[in-house]
Order: structure tokens, then sequence, then C-alpha cells
């Protein structure tokens, strides 16, 4: 085999992709633990994407309830401020039942200032008082204190200090404190409260908002508890590590063993060559076979004839893949046969299909395969291709067929021949005897127009009965038909007309669609109306029975230089059969039909240059087709 030149460096390294096929499975289980680690390294960037998206919300949501608490002391405070008495003095602040409830919460101290800023009473007092209801809120040393400074009514101001770390205290929820260290910072990120268990942050996630306007300067801070551990330090990337350091071994035990196979094969291919030479030298197809029919051996012919190759057929079970379709109980009958060993000795033919769908004629020759210990190991055949005989046989039974229709055809032509010259006669009689009926009824001044026109239409039938007979003998003396120039749309209405009585006995309706501007065609009129009114006549048989019978003709162009008539019914259809079939000389469906109708309208359509078709119509029944030619500017007067 010639190979390109471009693709010859390709070739050559086939040997060598081959030998480094051990590789693939190391490559490709180091391709799959870069993959993983790309998946790991991108999940845990999105793991701390979500971490830090949730401690956003966790931070908004906490500051959000911070505030509200908050909102609700400085509403508790500027209450207390708008009701302060005056004068006011320690006693007096101390027993307001607002500053009781306010140090029992949050609130560390009370302050009322006069407008020049000189303390006027202080809650709790320097010195210990007896009531604790006036203690104030225990806070951690290491946490600062916060105020609400409110004006009062005199002009003063109340000063109320009160705990951020208590604060914290009551608004964070137990679960997001174990789950965070919570803080209150200033600008300087400095701490100004924290929950108990803080820790100073170090390689956690953190984030902070603002605490204006209730403590300005102030910022809300959550930090995570847990340390993010990096992906390359997670188990999984540990494993995969072990994964590649095994997937070596492997390769390499692989590549040992490749070796080993190779040297086994090409020992075993030196010991089958000579075998597989000879029987590819024969030209008749081998096939073996086990006891269950499969296919276990064939040969290079065999794999010829059916056209398909050994990989396709080795191992096959029945339905073989070369039975034909239609047949495959009578084949799997016959291959029963076979196994129970009532083959016949002077074989058997059978009809086989290739892969390519063409159909083929075999005799086959089937003969025990037993081992060298003398054990049945199945059926071994020998296959010749007979198709080419039998194609011959065919071949001269048609030809004998073609003969005897030939003679009846020869016999049919003269036969319509005289019957047309003895119609003649009559038809020219009628004529006569009608015109002369009419000139005496105009003499005797008969003024019927029924009787009349009944005449007259009966003068015009005799007439075109006389020209169709014309014709028809014209054409079967072999005589070239009088094409001349013509409406395609008018000879399908003058066709439809003479069949109006038969149909609308029929109760069939029929429908004509011809678009306008259609071009003239170049054709015998009287020919092609006996065309068409065969084809309609087909159609009306082919509706007997049907619910809801219909007939369509449509006339369109087909191409630039044919026009196209399609007559469609929604009858029982062409039943799988062909135009060739149909338009068979004594071919008939109808049990009172000759068959030489459909062959006569070819014959006419093929003698003005056009085509007559058969296909399956759009309404679900048949569809009859023929095209004729239009007229050219040679041929226009």
């Amino acid at each position: 085999m010639n190979r390109p030149p471009l693709l010859a460096p390709a070739f050559a390294l086939l040997p060598a992709l081959r030998q480094g096929m051990w590789l693939w499975p190391f490559l490709l289980a180091l391709v799959f633990s870069l993959t993983v680690g790309r998946w790991l390294q991108w999940s845990d960037e999105q793991e701390r994407e979500d971490a830090r998206r949730t401690l956003i919300a966790d931070v908004l949501t906490l500051e959000s309830r911070i505030s509200e608490w908050l909102s609700g002391e400085e509403s508790a405070a500027r209450a207390l401020a708008k009701n302060l008495p005056h004068p006011i003095d320690d006693a007096t602040l101390s027993r307001d039942p607002g500053v009781a409830k306010g140090l029992r919460r949050v609130w560390i101290s009370v302050t009322a200032l006069d407008p020049d800023n000189r303390i006027l009473a202080h809650v709790p007092p320097h010195t210990p008082r007896p009531d604790p209801s006036l203690q104030a809120s225990p806070i951690d040393d290491s946490d600062l204190s916060a105020h609400l400074s409110l004006p009062t009514r005199g002009g003063g101001r109340l000063i109320v200090r009160f705990a951020p770390a208590m604060v914290l205290r009551q608004t964070v929820p137990w679960w997001l404190s174990r789950k965070y260290d919570v803080r209150l910072v200033d600008d300087y990120g400095q701490r100004i409260a924290a929950t108990a268990d803080a820790r100073p942050t170090g390689g956690q996630q953190s984030y902070r908002v603002s605490m204006d306007p209730l403590m300005p300067d102030s910022f809300l801070e959550l930090a995570t508890r847990d340390q993010h551990k990096p992906w390359w330090q997670t188990l999984p990337m540990g494993l995969m590590v072990i994964f590649l350091l095994l997937s070596a071994a492997a390769s390499w035990t692989l590549r040992r063993q490749m070796r080993e196979v190779a040297s086994a094969t090409d020992r075993w291919r030196t010991e089958a060559a000579w075998r597989r030479a000879i029987e590819d030298s024969l030209t008749v197809g081998l096939r073996g076979r086990d006891i269950e029919g499969r296919l276990v051996h064939v040969n290079r012919a065999f794999c010829a004839l059916v056209g398909y190759s050994s990989e396709q057929l080795l191992g096959q079970l029945p339905p073989m893949p070369y039975w034909l379709p239609e047949s495959v109980e009578v084949s799997m009958q016959r291959h029963r046969r076979n196994m129970a060993g009532h083959a016949p000795r002077e074989g058997y033919e059978a009809r086989w299909q290739r892969a390519d769908g063409t159909p083929i004629d075999v005799m086959i020759f089937e003969a025990p395969l037993v081992d060298a210990q003398g054990l049945h190991m199945g059926w071994m055949g020998s296959i010749v291709d007979i198709t080419a005989r039998k194609r011959s046989e065919e071949r001269e039974r048609r030809q004998l067929e073609a003969l005897g229709n030939q003679a009846r055809l020869t016999t049919l032509g003269e036969v319509a021949s005289a019957l047309a010259h003895q119609l003649n006669q009559p038809l020219a009689a009628l004529a006569s005897y009608n015109a002369g009926v009419l000139r005496s009824l105009e003499r005797l001044q008969f003024n019927d127009p029924m009787v009349l026109g009944a005449l007259r239409r009966e003068g015009e039938q005799v007439t075109e009965a006389g020209r169709i007979v014309q014709r028809i003998r014209g054409f079967l003396t072999r005589r070239a038909p009088q094409p001349e120039p013509c409406q395609l749309k008018d000879i399908v209405e003058r066709a439809l007309t003479l069949l109006r009585r038969d149909l609308l006995r029929l109760h069939i309706p029929v429908q004509i669609r011809a678009p306008a501007g259609l071009a003239p065609v170049q054709a015998d009129p009287v020919l092609i109306e006996q065309v068409l009114i065969n084809l309609v006549r087909n159609a009306a048989d082919a509706l007997s029975g049907t619910a809801d019978p219909s007939i369509v003709v449509t006339v369109s162009a087909a191409g630039a230089r044919f026009l196209r008539v399609d007559v469609d019914d929604n009858g029982c259809g062409l039943g799988g059969r062909s135009i060739k079939e149909l338009a068979e000389p004594f071919h008939s469906t109808k049990p009172e039909g000759m068959g030489m109708g459909l062959s006569i309208c070819r014959s006419v359509i093929e003698s003005h240059h056009g085509a007559l078709e058969a296909s399956r119509s759009p309404t679900g029944g048949a569809r009859f087709s023929f095209t004729l030619p239009t007229l050219t500017e040679e041929q226009t007067p």
C-alpha cells in the first residue's frame, strides 16, 4: 500500500507508540492527579469564599442586633434625661427607677452636668453604698467603656457610661461566640471589648463593620476560630501522591508483561502464518462453527463473499448478519437441522445478503469438525457463490417471458388497429345521422332548446370519439403523435368533464390545482386526455370502500422546461410496487383488468419526451405523475 509522503513520519512513529503503551497508564494517572489537584485548589478557593460570605453575613447580622440593643439603651437614657428633676443631686438621681434598671443592665455610671459642664449628680457614688441595686455591672479591666451624652431640660447634659463587653455578652449568641472571636475595636485596631475567650487574630479570616452613629469611631470585628489548612496539606493530596507511586510501579510491571506477551505473539504469528496463507489462496469460502453455532473461523474468500471483516464475524451467534431479514425463521430452522447433523451431503442452496444489502445465492456443503482426540468440535462449511449462475437462469426465463409478451402485444396491436378501423364507419354514420336530424328539426322550426342542445352535444361526443379512435390507431400503427401547442390545464378540465358522471355516481370529489401563467406544452391533446382519464379511473378504483375519498390533480412547473401533473388519491396506496412493475404489459392489480392501461400511458408519455412516475401520496394513498416539455421559442408560432 502506497502511503502519502506527508503521512510517512506518522506511520514511522507507530511502532514506537506501541512500545510505549506501557507508559500510558502512568501518564493518565498523572493527568488525573493534576486534575484532582486543580479541583482541590478550586474547592479550597470556593470554600474560603463561602466562609468569607458567611462571615460577612454573620457580622452584619450581629451589628444589626447590637445596634438594636444600643438603640434601646439610648431610648431609655433619653427618657431619663427628659424626665430628670430639677434641682438634682446624688440621692435624687439614685432613687430614679430608670437609673436602677440601667445599672442592672449594662450601665456603669450616670452623671448629670449643668450647662457649664459641672457635675450636679453622679451614680453610683465613689463611696460604697448598701443598696446593691445601685451597683454597676462588673466589667473586665482590660475592656474599655463607652458613653451616651444626652441633653436635659435645664440645658445641661446626662452622661451614661456603659460597658461594651456587657453589650457583647447580652447580644452575641452562644453558637456565634463558639464559631468566631467577637471584638469591638477602634480606628487603630485596639480592642475596646471582646468575648471572654477571644484570642489574638492570626491567620484566620476576619471582617469588621462600623458601629456609627451609636458608637462613633468603633468597629465590630469577627474572626474565625479555625485555622484554614491549605489544600496541598490535605489528606486527598497525600492519597494522590501514593496513587501516583502505585501507578508508576504498575506501569513498570505492565512494561515487563507487554514484552513477554509481544514475544509470545511473534512466535504464534510465525506458526500460524503458513496456515493462513493456504486458506487465503482458496476461492471457496470457509467457515468454522462450534457446537453452539458460533463462528470461530472464516477465511478471506468468505469475508469477501458476505462483505464483512473477520473481526465482525468471529464470535457471532445466530441469527447471522448475512441472513436475509425476511427469512430469519427459515434460516434458523436450517441452522438447527445442520447442528443436529442432518445437513444434506450433496449440499443445499441458500440466499444470503451482503453487508451493502446486495442479495447473493450460495451453495453450502457442511462437514463435521473433529479434533485430534476424535471429539466433535463443530462444523466446517464450504460456500460457493452461485449468484452469476442463478442470474443467468433468471435472465433466460425473463427473455422467454418477454418474447411471449411481445407476441401478445403484436397480436393486441393488430386487433386494436382492426377494431379502430371497423369503428370509423359506425362513428361516421352516427355523426351523419345526428347532423341530419338536427337539419330536419331546424327545417321544421323545432325550437326545444333541451333536445337541440342534447343533439349538438351528442354530435360533439361522436366527433371526439372519432378523433380518439384515429389517434389510437395512429399510435398503434407506430405513427408519430400529432403535437400542437395547448394548455395543460384545459386538457385536465376536458378529461375530468368526460369522467364527471362516473365520479358523481361514485361520490368522489376531484380538485384541480393549477396556478395561473403556466407555459403551454407541445403535446397531442387527445392522447394526453386518454392518459389522464386512465390515471383518474385507476385512482377512483383504488378509492373503493374508502370512508372519505378524494382525488387531487395538480399542475405545476418542473424546472424551466417541463410541466408536471400529479394525480393523488387517499386510497390503499401502491403496496410497495414500483412504476416499472405496475407498467409491465399484462400486469394488473384488478381482477377484470387487462394490464395494458399504464403500459400504454407510459408509452404515450415517453413518446412526448416525458416520464411517468409512481410514489406515495402525502394524503396517504398513491401518486401517479408525468411530465411534458413546455413549448420552446422555436416551436412558438
